[in-house]
């Protein structure tokens, strides 16, 4: 009879943060991430598909948080700040997991695989905040426009976040690109 282990999902997602922070994501293997968890490599796949998969299972929580965002903001804002509206709420999710942001970040900075597919998710999202904005209305280019400048936005917030040595929010840096991007696309006019 096999033995219930408690959180087993957390314990296989700090032991392989370990071991890519230590080893490198292409050194570790799922074995070794489950006997680092003490757990069998059986548990490991009811958790996640690949070993890629622990970089990345947060990514539909993420799709569902921005598109509720975008549904749930009022429908009398433009397209980019129901945009940023959505990005501010994703905040809290990342704000509580912000050492594993930070060592997630770093893995996949550091192999190219991983680079790719962290921009096969953003462009998911994107297309994710597009048919989002369709839906209430904005016509194309705009809502294309949009979600891929809000993208960018939550891009560059997310890498600000994470090189951040204080303790300021995601939605902090979220408020701050979203407001550099206003002043890029607007920018005042002498008289």
């Amino acid at each position: 009879m096999v033995r219930w282990e408690p959180d087993a999902r957390g314990r296989l997602e700090r032991a392989a943060m370990e071991l890519y922070s230590e080893r490198g994501f292409e050194s570790t293997t799922v074995a070794e991430i489950a006997k680092r968890a003490g757990l069998t490599e059986r548990t490991f796949y009811r958790h996640f598909a690949d070993k890629r998969e622990v970089l990345f299972s947060g990514s539909p929580m993420l799709s569902e948080i921005l598109l509720t965002g975008v549904e749930e903001a009022p429908s009398s804002l433009p397209a980019i700040e129901a945009i940023a509206s959505a990005l501010a709420r994703s905040a809290a999710m990342f704000d509580e997991r912000r050492e594993f942001a930070r060592r997630r970040q770093a893995i996949v900075a550091a192999n190219a695989e991983l680079r790719e597919r962290e921009l096969i998710k953003l462009a998911t999202l994107a297309s994710v905040l597009t048919d989002a904005l369709r839906r209430r209305g904005t016509p194309d280019p705009a809502a294309s426009l949009a979600a891929e400048a809000g993208i960018a936005v939550f891009r560059i917030a997310f890498d600000r976040w994470t090189e951040d040595p204080g303790d300021q929010s995601l939605a902090h840096f979220i408020r701050e690109s979203m407001e550099e991007l206003g002043a890029v696309t607007d920018p005042v006019r002498p008289s």
